[in-house]
């Protein structure tokens, strides 16, 4: 006898208390979009992936580093349950249904008492695909689904695309800048058709939400300073994926070639003997600022701009940045991965001739709901980002074309 088909509904979760249980891929990919929706969640697992970690680290959920305890689901609206430990997870789906808590399992979807659809946007509309029956799930039929609309809704067709051979291979995808809908729609379309996702940190992360429950994503995440997978592993995970005639997307942020190490997997898939597309990725050096209001070119205010990586400081052996050059530029600097070595940068700066009282603005999490911007000069930067507790990922802009537009949001020195 046919289950009774689920009903549909849209939850509101801003403010309310949402628990997710287990910090691996299933809460990596479910948590952007609860972050999204305002959910006030709390996260209990003695260990998470790096990506669901920096989350945590962001402030933008609370996280309990323990396992499971009966009491977890207490004045919860909705739960996540994803721990790999089937019994923990049996306990907390009786705890919910005592309650009267919705919860989803990753386990065991004849148990739980809510499903996670196929989910997409376009244009205002979220669509939400599910199957009627438990045991007929069939996820790359409900995500074909999915994308057939949305599709239509992004040309005003509505009408389903051709089925489209996936073809075994590696593409290293530039995602842009962190909004999802700044990735090309190419590599929208290669991610749709993916088998493994190798995914950044610094990717649009909302995409992985997108991706059917059978579609592999492997946290590459190189959170600065903290936990991280080795390039070569992330070179040796391409190569084994892909020699298994898999369809592989490797999801990166920005442009896979601009401070992207693009070239050094393509060279290692070479070697390998590995097929690659390059899928170019809107470059947050250029679109962070333009999202903040500040252009790096502008007519009689800056002809130019030079876009440097700061991870390595201006007195570290290492560096390979010619400092006192830049220093002698009229035009617009933009410095990428530099937040922790901006004081000597612009110590190095102002020693080398540029004028103390050159803006700088700072934009944390740019193109995203959580983007901000902080204005100070080279002579203040330092100090304003202690106050201001400025992170990464952040770019960083020096120049006129600071203070030539207007300056919505910005906190000033």
């Amino acid at each position: 006898m046919a289950q009774n088909p689920a009903y549909p509904v849209g939850l509101r979760l801003a403010g309310r208390r949402v628990v997710v249980l287990g910090g691996g891929q299933v809460a990596q990919r479910r948590l952007p979009a609860l972050i999204a929706a305002g959910a006030d969640i709390h996260l209990v697992s003695p260990s998470a992936t790096p990506s669901v970690e920096a989350m945590a680290d962001a402030g933008e959920l609370t996280w309990h580093r323990r396992r499971y305890v009966e009491g977890d689901l207490t004045d919860a609206w909705y739960a996540l349950i994803a721990t790999s430990d089937p019994q923990a997870n049996t306990r907390a789906s009786a705890e919910g249904e005592a309650h009267r808590v919705w919860c989803v399992r990753s386990d065991d979807a004849d148990a739980a008492t809510a499903w996670t659809p196929a989910t997409g946007h376009s244009a205002g509309v979220t669509v939400a695909v599910l199957t009627t029956d438990a045991r007929d799930r069939d996820p790359r039929r409900t995500a074909a689904i999915r994308d057939a609309i949305v599709e239509g809704l992004h040309d005003g067709t509505l009408v389903a695309p051709q089925h489209r051979t996936r073809t075994p291979g590696v593409s290293l995808v530039g995602g842009g800048p962190g909004d999802p809908d700044l990735i090309t729609v190419r590599g929208r379309r290669l991610l749709a058709e993916a088998d493994v996702v190798i995914a950044d940190r610094l990717g649009p992360r909302d995409l992985l939400a997108e991706l059917p429950s059978h579609v592999e994503v492997i946290d590459a995440a190189k959170i600065p300073y903290g936990r991280f997978m080795a390039q070569e592993a992330i070179n040796n995970a391409l190569i084994e994926h892909a020699k298994q005639g898999k369809a592989v997307v490797r999801l990166k942020g920005g442009d896979p070639y601009v401070f992207g190490r693009g070239m050094e997997e393509l060279q290692a898939l070479a070697e390998a003997g590995i097929p690659c597309t390059v899928v170019p990725g809107i470059s947050s050096s250029i679109s962070v600022p333009g999202a903040a209001g500040i252009p790096v070119t502008h007519r009689g205010v800056a002809h130019e701009f030079t876009v440097v990586s700061g991870h390595v400081a201006p007195d570290d052996d290492r560096s390979l940045v010619d400092w006192a050059s830049l220093a002698k530029l009229t035009g617009t600097l933009v410095i990428l991965m530099g937040v922790d070595k901006i004081g000597k940068i612009a110590e190095a700066l102002v020693a080398h001739g540029k004028p103390a009282d050159t803006p700088v603005a700072l934009v944390q999490e740019g193109t995203t709901a959580a983007q901000r911007r902080v204005d100070a000069t080279l002579a203040t930067v330092a100090e304003r980002v202690r106050a201001e507790d400025v992170k990464p990922p952040a770019v960083i802009v020096i120049g006129p074309v600071v203070a030539v537009g207007p300056q919505p949001n910005a906190t000033r020195a």
